[in-house]
């Protein structure tokens, strides 16, 4: 049984092509070097790896056997080659980030000059030398809740209450149970600047004639102050008539 074996690996030899053969005899020769390298049992370097990998590449899987490594560990040394071979350095998808400098200089332009727009903001920033498209001065100031030009320019509510609260002053009514168990109205009057009371007045029958007086009565409190009364808030209670 030996014999008839050994008589077709012949056949089988005889029949191969010679570069196929020559293959075969520098895996030997390599081998053959990896077990005479000085030292404790072989030691494969990463030479000897890229070698046998790329030589059984070039090889028929049935004369894999000629290796001194299983067929599995050369499937897994050319997958690493063929990882290496492919590796590359990785890039965020999308635009790349804009500098914090540019961000905070196109903030500051847009504050301090609430009538220009996104393609102005963008030539004032390439006169210093930085380029910017308006696609990406857009999401800045979204980020930052500044609106756009037309919208940026008008005054808010807040900024108009900031710069009109001097002028302002807001009244309301709240009520007071004594012990006798009689209602008494109290009306206040309070500064929007200074957030303190100017003028409180109390009635138990209050009425529109009678809130007109009060208000007569807190301009006269009033009087000799630089700035003059211009607004006054309050609800919509009948007391309170033009």
């Amino acid at each position: 049984m030996f014999g008839v074996r050994r008589l077709f690996e012949l056949v089988v030899l005889v029949s191969r092509s010679t570069s196929s053969k020559e293959l075969e005899i520098l895996v030997l020769r390599q081998e053959v070097s990896i077990l005479r390298r000085p030292g404790q049992g072989p030691r494969l370097r990463q030479a000897d790896r890229f070698l046998l990998t790329a030589l059984s590449r070039s090889l028929p899987r049935h004369t894999w056997d000629v290796f001194s490594v299983s067929p599995r560990t050369l499937l897994r040394w050319h997958q690493r080659l063929v990882a290496r071979r492919w590796t590359y350095p990785r890039r965020r998808l999308g635009r790349p980030p804009i500098d914090g400098e540019v961000q905070r200089l196109v903030l500051r332009l847009a504050r301090e000059n609430a009538t220009w727009g996104y393609r102005r903001i963008v030539g004032e920033v390439l006169t210093l030398g930085v380029a910017i498209a308006p696609s990406s001065v857009r999401p800045i100031l979204i980020r930052q809740r500044l609106p756009p030009a037309p919208e940026r320019d008008g005054a808010s509510w807040r900024q108009f209450l900031r710069q009109q609260a001097e002028a302002m002053l807001a009244c309301d009514f709240l009520t007071v149970e004594t012990v006798w168990l009689t209602r008494i109205y109290i009306l206040f009057f309070i500064s929007l600047e200074r957030r303190r009371v100017e003028f409180i007045a109390s009635t138990s029958n209050p009425d529109g004639r009678w809130v007109t007086q009060q208000a007569r009565n807190l301009l006269m409190s009033r009087a000799g102050r630089q700035a003059p009364v211009r607004f006054l808030i309050h609800d919509r209670d009948s007391k309170f008539s033009g």
